[in-house]
């Protein structure tokens, strides 16, 4: 299972990095004009994005980070 998650995160980067580049060379929507436009449309979506990042990190490194030090 550990290999499908590795490869889900690699393809997720591999898609940002051709979609930026696509965006790029072609003159289309970046992913941060995209989110700078979303912002502006909904402006409590970075406190939404902040809050969701904080739980999943406490979720996933709450009391495990430090273990092996």
């Amino acid at each position: 299972m550990n290999l499908y998650w590795t490869i889900v995160l690699l393809a997720l980067a591999v898609a940002m990095i051709a979609g930026e580049a696509f965006a790029l060379r072609t003159g289309c929507t970046t992913f941060s004009r995209y989110v700078w436009n979303a912002s502006r449309a909904w402006p409590p979506l970075p406190l939404v994005v902040g809050a969701t990042l904080g739980f999943f990190a406490a979720h996933f490194w709450w009391g495990g980070a430090l273990v092996c030090y």
